[in-house]
C-alpha cells in the first residue's frame, strides 16, 4: 500500500501556481481558436436599404463617404415601442429647436430596430413620416445583433461630421449633448482629426450604491475592477451609452470592433487607446429607466468573460486593429 505523503505548504503553493499557470495557458489558447479573426461586417439584403417617409426603399450611405450633416445620432433599440418615444421627443425638440437657433446645424438621428418582437419600427416610422427621411431614418437588422452589433451598423451608415451614440430609455438629457460637445473641443487639436468623448455617470456612484443590493454592487466593483486590470484604465464609466466621435474616430475604432454584446463600449475605448486617440469623460445628468434588458447576475458574467477574451485575442494576435469596409 502506497501512503500519500502530505505536501509542505512551499510544495503546495508551487504546485497551485503550476496549476494556475497551465489554466491561464488554456484559457489563452481557447481564447485564440475560438476567435473570430475580423468582425463581421456583412449586411444582409434588407440592411443595405431603409424606408423612406413615403415607403420607398433607399440605399443605405456609408461611413466612406463624406460628410453631409454636422451630426448623426444612433440610436440602438431592441423592443423599445414604449421607451423609444419619450427619447424620440426629447431628442427631436432639441435638435429642431438647435436648428432653427443654427440653420447650419444639419443633423439624422438613426434609429437601429435590433430584430425587435414588438412594434418598435412602426414606432419609429412615424417619426420618419412625421419630419422626414432626411432627419429621421429606420435601419431594420434581419435578426438581433446585440448593442454593440446594432450601434455599428448604425455608426457604418451614418452622415455625420460627428456622431453621437445615444439610448433608445432617453436615461441622459439629450441637451446634454453640448457637454460630450465641449468635451471633444477641449481635446483639439485631433490627431488625424480622431477624437471621442464619453458620458459620465462616474459622480452619481455614490447615490446608486445606496439604492441598490450589496449583491449588485459587489458585481458592479468587480466589473470596474476588471475593465481597469485588462482592458482600460483612465475611463472611470465605460458603459454610459453617451458618446460622441468624430467621424475619422468612429470609422477607425467600429470597423475593427468585434464585440456586439454589452461590452462593446470596453472594447471601442480598449481599441481608441491603443491607436492614441484622445479620450474626455464628461458628467451627465442620468436618471435610470425602468425596462432595461440588462439581466443582473447573467450579463455581468458574460462582459466578464468578454473582457478577459478582449485582452487575451489582442494580447495574443487573434484580433488585430484593422480596419474594414462593410459590405
Amino acid at each position: 500500500r502506497v501512503m500519500a505523503v502530505p505536501l509542505s505548504l512551499p510544495e503546495l503553493g508551487a504546485v497551485l501556481a503550476a496549476m494556475a499557470v497551465l489554466l491561464l495557458l488554456l484559457v489563452c489558447v481557447i481564447a485564440h481558436v475560438t476567435a473570430v479573426k475580423m468582425p463581421t461586417l456583412h449586411r444582409h439584403a434588407e440592411e443595405k436599404y431603409f424606408l423612406s417617409a413615403k415607403g420607398r426603399k433607399e440605399p443605405v450611405p456609408s461611413i466612406h463617404d463624406p460628410p453631409s450633416k454636422e451630426l448623426s445620432v444612433v440610436v440602438p433599440s431592441y423592443n423599445e415601442e414604449e421607451r423609444l418615444p419619450l427619447m424620440m421627443d426629447e431628442a427631436l425638440d432639441y435638435l429642431e429647436k438647435r436648428q432653427k437657433r443654427d440653420p447650419s446645424f444639419t443633423y439624422e438621428v438613426i434609429v437601429v430596430n435590433d430584430g425587435s418582437k414588438d412594434q418598435t419600427t412602426e414606432v419609429a416610422m412615424k417619426y420618419c413620416e412625421q419630419y422626414g427621411s432626411d432627419k429621421v431614418r429606420v435601419l431594420s437588422l434581419v435578426k438581433n445583433r446585440g448593442k454593440g452589433g446594432a450601434v455599428r451598423m448604425g455608426v457604418l451608415s451614418s452622415r455625420g461630421k460627428k456622431i453621437l451614440m445615444a439610448d433608445a430609455d432617453g436615461a441622459t438629457k439629450f441637451a446634454d449633448i453640448e457637454k460630450v460637445e465641449e468635451g471633444l473641443n477641449n481635446l483639439q487639436p485631433w490627431p488625424n482629426q480622431m477624437a471621442i468623448s464619453c458620458g459620465s455617470r462616474a459622480h452619481l456612484e455614490k447615490d446608486s450604491i445606496a439604492k441598490r443590493s450589496y449583491f449588485r454592487t459587489l458585481l458592479m466593483y468587480g466589473f470596474h475592477f476588471l475593465v481597469w486590470f485588462l482592458c482600460v484604465q483612465k475611463i472611470r464609466d465605460t458603459q454610459c451609452g453617451f458618446k460622441l466621435l468624430t467621424r475619422e474616430a468612429a470609422l477607425r475604432t467600429f470597423s475593427t470592433l468585434h464585440v456586439e454584446r454589452w461590452a462593446f463600449d470596453v472594447e471601442l475605448l480598449y481599441i481608441a487607446q491603443h491607436l492614441r486617440i484622445p479620450i474626455a469623460e464628461v458628467a451627465v445628468n442620468w436618471t435610470e429607466i425602468e425596462g432595461s434588458k440588462l439581466v443582473p447576475f447573467w450579463s455581468w458574467l458574460q462582459m466578464g468573460r468578454d473582457l478577459l477574451f478582449i485582452r487575451l485575442r489582442y494580447m495574443t494576435g487573434a484580433w488585430q486593429l484593422e480596419t474594414r469596409k462593410c459590405n
